[in-house]
């Protein structure tokens, strides 16, 4: 058996923006069909969608079959719990409110085996080595995973050249929904002083030679990232595509519903 490849990563190295979708319901079955879709990426969500290391098995396991390339963002930036998400099989994680390059570089350490870092050694109980059907994977390990650090707010932006610059970082992902509650334009990602802070930070990105990342949930924002460099990027939650379309449905047939299917959505 070899050792699967992590095209993400790759792919975050070419100036072509991979487009993907946000699975915030933690059901495995909701998650494969979101698979068909055609999606570059899906993003597992274990911060703000009610998801444990099972359910992240399970969405993992549904979307191993397609081409869509999972991408697991864990609670916080725990070293056991990065261990924990790495062994289920994930290879590429997003790492939430990433605010200093001491805790960027811890990340890189978590998710390095020794000498290079910190991961603790059981692949003969862990899915990606597949159960030590994969020769040579603890020595081939590090190279094939993929590290995503969120920077969300204003003391992170103070500090993004030194987070980008961190060896070992893929890529930098722009919260916009925490970056805007930062700057005090709470619920408002498209804000113009928000969008000015992230067309600079998507730049400084770029300038250190590591790929920006967003969630643009409004298609002219998404599409605008995309022409300024933004590589891997969002453009949509599954759970608010299912409301967006059952309350329109509703709205059609019961008229009290039509206001609350017409409002607008600030990405969760």
């Amino acid at each position: 058996m070899q050792h699967a490849q992590n095209p993400f990563k790759a792919a975050l190295a070419r100036p072509a923006a991979q487009i993907g979708l946000w699975l915030g319901l933690a059901d495995p079955y909701c998650a494969e069909l979101c698979a068909t879709a055609a999606f570059d990426w899906l993003l597992i969500d274990g911060e703000h969608g009610p998801n444990d290391l099972r359910s992240m098995l399970a969405a993992l396991q549904a979307v191993a079959p397609y081409p869509a390339h999972p991408v697991v963002r864990i609670a916080q930036g725990d070293t056991v719990l990065i261990k924990q998400v790495l062994e289920i099989g994930a290879t590429t994680l997003l790492v939430p409110m990433v605010e200093s390059a001491e805790q960027a570089r811890a990340l890189v350490r978590a998710m390095r085996y020794p000498p290079h870092g910190v991961r603790g050694v059981g692949s003969g109980l862990a899915r990606s080595s597949r159960w030590n059907a994969i020769p040579g994977y603890l020595k081939q390990a590090d190279d094939k995973l993929c590290l995503l650090v969120q920077v969300e707010t204003m003391a992170a932006l103070d500090q993004l050249d030194a987070i980008a610059a961190v060896d070992g970082v893929d890529g930098v992902f722009i919260g916009p929904a925490d970056l805007s509650a930062s700057m005090g334009h709470l619920g408002q990602p498209g804000h113009p002083d928000v969008r000015a802070a992230i067309d600079a930070a998507i730049g400084r990105i770029l300038a250190a030679g590591k790929a920006p990342g967003i969630l643009a949930v409004d298609e002219a924002l998404a599409r605008h990232y995309i022409e300024i460099g933004a590589r891997f990027v969002a453009v949509g939650v599954e759970a608010t595509l299912l409301a967006q379309a059952a309350r329109s449905l509703a709205a059609r047939f019961k008229a009290p519903l039509a206001d609350a299917a017409a409002r607008g959505s600030s990405g969760y």
